[in-house]
């Protein structure tokens, strides 16, 4: 069978983001197995990756500052027995578009109508880092039809076990991303210096991000309104405190797992127990924030071993 089988039953649209293949059209590896589609979601269009025909829905959500293209080391990887979809999210990489709130409630909605419209209504398991993770748990708390369970990568989930005024204290970022406008306008035209000192700053023992992969961050944040959206991923916290409050009333019963750096380990568990009390994490020694560019092998052996396949990963 066709690795786009499953892929192509549903009709992309022509891309608003004219430089969505910049760091994909020469690569032969990537495009031997997946393809970039464009759905648009209530006037955002979302930009997705999607490859494979196996059973099982594998979807990723990326981070700050990143974009889809983070996952590109261990898609290859993944494909073994699933449908992998890197997405997007509203307002951020290659999606155009300016969704009515940064809030992850609403960010949720998008990616559940995106996985609708792509037909996977049921049975869906999520991979989500740093923001990411913050999308992912309102949709699978909304949407608990929708998502089988959910692998997190080194985030705290701010609700009942922890404030934003609390998670504000960990790093310097979280204040100046708060400033608005003055963010934009000191970081547009110097994104660049800006990621690569992020990138640093945030960096362990592990290895950095590649020259590749910075380029390609380097291009999306780039883009005209990203920056200002990623910044509203920090500017909604607040209310995503709130949100989650709500829905941590009604506890998560899927099988949850993350996956941390030590540092912040004791602080981050605890936070993901209150919307999901029977959660679990492993720690990646030596590793800082960004696990699947320091520690690729370690990622995907413990995606491996919490979504297992019926077909045999390498």
């Amino acid at each position: 069978m066709n690795a786009f089988t499953t892929a192509a039953a549903v009709e992309s649209e022509e891309p608003l983001s004219p430089g969505y293949d910049t760091a994909t059209k020469d690569d032969a590896e990537f495009n031997k197995h997946f393809r970039h589609g464009f759905t648009t979601i209530d006037d955002v269009q979302m930009h997705y990756v999607i490859g494979g025909d196996g059973p099982q829905v594998l979807v990723l959500l990326h981070g700050w500052p990143q974009s889809w293209y983070e996952y590109r080391p261990i898609m290859p990887s993944l494909l073994p027995g699933r449908t992998v979809i890197a997405i997007d999210l509203p307002g951020l990489g290659d999606s155009t578009g300016n969704p009515p709130s940064m809030t992850k409630t609403v960010l949720a909605t998008y990616v559940h109508k995106l996985l609708n419209h792509l037909g996977h209504h049921e049975n869906v398991h999520v991979v989500a880092h740093d923001h990411g993770l913050n999308v992912a748990y309102p949709l699978a708390a909304q949407h608990r039809d929708q998502v089988a369970g959910l692998f997190l990568i080194d985030a705290a989930l701010v609700g009942k076990n922890l404030k934003f005024a609390t998670l504000a204290s960990v790093s310097w970022h979280f204040s100046f991303f708060m400033q608005n406008p003055l963010a934009e306008e000191l970081v547009t035209g110097r994104v660049e210096t800006f990621l690569t000192r992020f990138f640093q700053s945030m960096k362990t023992a592990g290895e950095n991000v590649s020259d590749d992969e910075l380029a390609e961050f380097v291009r999306v944040f780039s883009r005209p309104q990203v920056l200002h959206a990623g910044f509203g991923l920090y500017r909604t916290l607040t209310q995503d405190e709130a949100d989650n409050t709500k829905l941590q009333d009604t506890p998560l019963t899927i099988p949850v797992h993350m996956i941390t750096q030590a540092a912040l380990a004791d602080l981050f568990l605890p936070t993901i127990q209150g919307a999901a009390p029977q959660a679990t994490s492993a720690v990646v020694p030596g590793a800082g924030h960004f696990l699947v560019h320091e520690a690729p092998d370690r990622v995907l052996a413990e995606i491996n071993a919490f979504y297992p396949t019926s077909t045999p990963t390498p």
